[in-house]
């Protein structure tokens, strides 16, 4: 049994619920799979490692749920807006978990510009980032895996990139993850990947 305090979650957490489902009202790229599936898929990943070598506090879960609202609603005034409600940890990791900060969702910088910046500045996060990362990762590269098996390559239609580029990122993501103590997350995610790449090569 881990010596880690226990994990409570109180009103904000449910108030955090509530804020990412009036913010997330979009579906998953290319399915009508509501977004909230992965925000709370995400959110269940970091609670079920309240006993592993990081400590998981309530400001690890709500940011878990949030992690997607300043890159795809609203930018930095949304972050400030997250750092008024839930306090500055949370606001924090938000901000650490984010690719972009642009307030309009059409001007982002470009995909590799955002996927190089992300990483670059992930090799310097703290555990608890590093946590809800590994867990926004496996649920992406889980889902994709999961379609790949029922639609093939088609399922890297939904992306701005294909599957080169998609599986180049997952796998620079697991040499951060890999730079520090494992986790059954990251464990996770290399298997997964592993697959996925062994996926995509037999039907190339």
């Amino acid at each position: 049994m881990s010596q880690n305090p226990r994990l409570v979650l109180t009103e904000r957490f449910t108030e955090a619920v509530e804020y990412a489902r009036q913010l997330h009202t979009e579906y998953r790229k290319g399915t009508g799979i509501p977004y909230m599936a992965h925000l709370l898929g995400v959110a269940a990943l970091v609670m079920g490692e309240a006993d592993g070598r990081v400590p998981v506090t309530e400001n690890m879960v709500i940011a878990a749920l949030l992690h997607d609202a300043v890159e795809d609603h609203g930018g930095m005034p949304r972050l400030h807006e997250i750092k008024d409600r839930f306090g500055s940890e949370v606001s924090r990791m938000v901000a650490a978990l984010s690719d972009t900060f642009a307030e309009d969702h059409d001007k982002k910088e470009g995909w590799e510009d955002r996927k190089n910046n992300y990483l670059a500045r992930l090799r310097g996060e703290p555990d608890d980032v590093l946590l809800i990362s590994a867990a926004d990762k496996l649920y992406n590269a889980k889902a994709i895996l999961d379609d790949f098996k029922e639609i093939g390559p088609a399922v890297f239609a939904r992306f701005k990139r294909g599957a080169k580029e998609q599986l180049w990122y997952f796998d620079e993501l697991l040499k951060v993850f890999r730079a520090h103590p494992p986790n059954r997350i990251v464990n996770d995610l290399e298997r997964v990947v592993q697959e996925l790449h062994a996926q995509t090569s037999n039907k190339a």
